[in-house]
């Protein structure tokens, strides 16, 4: 067994404390579970910093730095975070089955991800190995702190919010450093306390296909070399999220976007390297380019979830907002992708010739392809909701054109300056959720 594989372990039965903190605020009075509640977390904390500094039990948990530093402060960081949630969970409304679920799918998904490495050490299966034990794990917590407290939890919301927060966790772990553990967690548990709070109603055979499409759409758009690894991650985090909070609709367009548009990056990509515009990585996209794209969509699916029950704001607005912001992404990709290779380029803003890859510059083929683009989203929102009639195609059309005019017009302006590429393609998205939105509106499909 190796070092990593004996510390992961090691903070894992650490984790493992949190199975204590839902009985004591339980059956304690409220002022004393807020001392109570944290009170493992802080001891672990305490010794980390002030107590253990040396010997076998430092060796069992000190990561690099700490040696070098002689203080634990990867242990310290991760109970005093642990300790944070378990506070939130006694004052306020987080749920104590949230807190557990947290604490032990990021401790145990840890543990699964190095073990898996210590076979095969790759990242793609690493991080297979996290999300797996980490959705068990994060199951299991949910469970057993429902037992310890005497409540029921229903498994296909379990396993939904085990599933979100192990891809989450996979996502930030990709991107950021071991000991960054803290974030992830209190990023996690969060996030998950946000979904608990939502007025879901999840049938089991949705959040079991919602998870059985989301990876395998994941899994081929790793495979294909259309996302990098951080990237396929996003796109099956925001792929069960649409299906679970949305519907299978709602699924359908998201994932047209990253299959049409992955593939439209490998269009003529020689000939883009030697333009110099062709994507980074062979084309695949990262997951700054996937949330940059999405962002807006999932702010309208979590909105059409919460509506109007909590947002007090007809549901079909989120839905239009949802369909513009994808239409405008297609659009802007396909614009780009497409009219890039292609000569004769003019700036948006002046019309004046300048050479490809210019941002702001735009062809008359790619407006073409940003348009088709646009057409077919709205096509495919025409065939799966049955609010969307040929006038709400059209709405969405015009969603998708206004913001991949707003691409093209930021480019030329702000684009390297105040904003980068992934900037722009998010106020591009959201200015076309925000017209989709008031068009439908202003047609009487969502009376406000």
């Amino acid at each position: 067994m190796t070092t990593t594989v004996r510390r992961a372990g090691a903070f894992a039965l650490v984790g493992t404390l949190a199975l204590a903190v839902p009985p004591i605020a339980n059956r304690t009075s409220r002022a004393l579970a807020t001392v109570a509640a944290p009170g493992p977390f802080l001891l672990v904390a305490a010794l980390a910093l002030y107590v253990v500094d040396e010997g076998p039990v430092f060796e069992l948990f000190a990561r690099p730095g700490d040696r070098r530093d002689g203080r634990l402060y990867g242990l310290a960081g991760f109970a005093l975070a642990a300790a944070a949630l378990a506070l939130l969970s006694v004052r306020f409304t987080l749920p104590p089955t949230v807190f557990v679920g947290t604490v032990l799918l990021l401790a145990w998904g840890n543990l699964g991800g190095h073990l898996v490495r210590t076979v095969r050490d790759e990242p793609f299966a690493a991080t297979a190995g996290f999300v797996l034990a980490g959705f068990l794990a994060g199951s299991a917590g949910q469970y057993a702190a429902a037992r310890l407290i005497g409540t029921t939890v229903e498994w296909p919301l379990v396993a939904f919010l085990a599933a979100s927060g192990a891809l989450l966790g996979a996502l930030l772990r990709a991107v950021l450093f071991e000991r960054d553990d803290p974030l992830v967690m209190v990023s996690i548990g969060l996030l998950l306390w946000l979904f608990a709070d939502l007025p879901l109603s999840i049938e089991p055979a949705v959040v079991g296909a919602a998870l059985a499409l989301a990876f395998l759409f994941g899994y081929l758009a790793y495979a294909l070399e259309t996302a990098s690894l951080p990237g396929m991650i996003t796109g099956v985090f925001l792929c069960l999220q649409t299906i679970v909070l949305g519907d299978f609709g709602w699924f359908v367009l998201l994932v047209t976007f990253f299959g049409v548009g992955g593939l439209s990056t490998k269009f003529r990509y020689e000939e883009k390297e030697r333009r110099g515009i062709a994507e980074e990585n062979e084309g695949a996209r990262g997951s700054g380019n996937v949330l940059a794209n999405s962002l807006v969509g999932l702010f309208a699916v979590l909105g059409w979830s919460a509506s109007p029950t909590l947002t007090g704001v007809p549901a079909d607005l989120f839905l239009f907002a949802f369909a513009g912001s994808i239409a405008a992404a297609m659009s802007d990709t396909l614009s780009s992708e497409i009219g890039g290779v292609f000569d004769n380029p003019r700036l948006i803003t002046t019309f004046e010739r300048v050479e490809p890859g210019t941002d702001g510059a735009v062809t008359w083929q790619g407006e073409v392809a940003g348009l088709a683009g646009a057409v077919l989203i709205a096509a495919i929102a025409l065939g799966a909701f049955g609010r969307v009639d040929a006038l709400g195609a059209g709405i969405v059309v015009f969603g998708g054109v206004v913001g991949m005019t707003v691409d093209s017009l930021l480019g030329a302006t702000v684009e390297g300056v105040f904003l980068e590429n992934e900037g722009v393609n998010f106020f591009a998205t959201l200015a076309a959720g925000i017209a989709a939105a008031l068009a439908a509106v202003g047609a009487g499909f969502v009376a406000i």
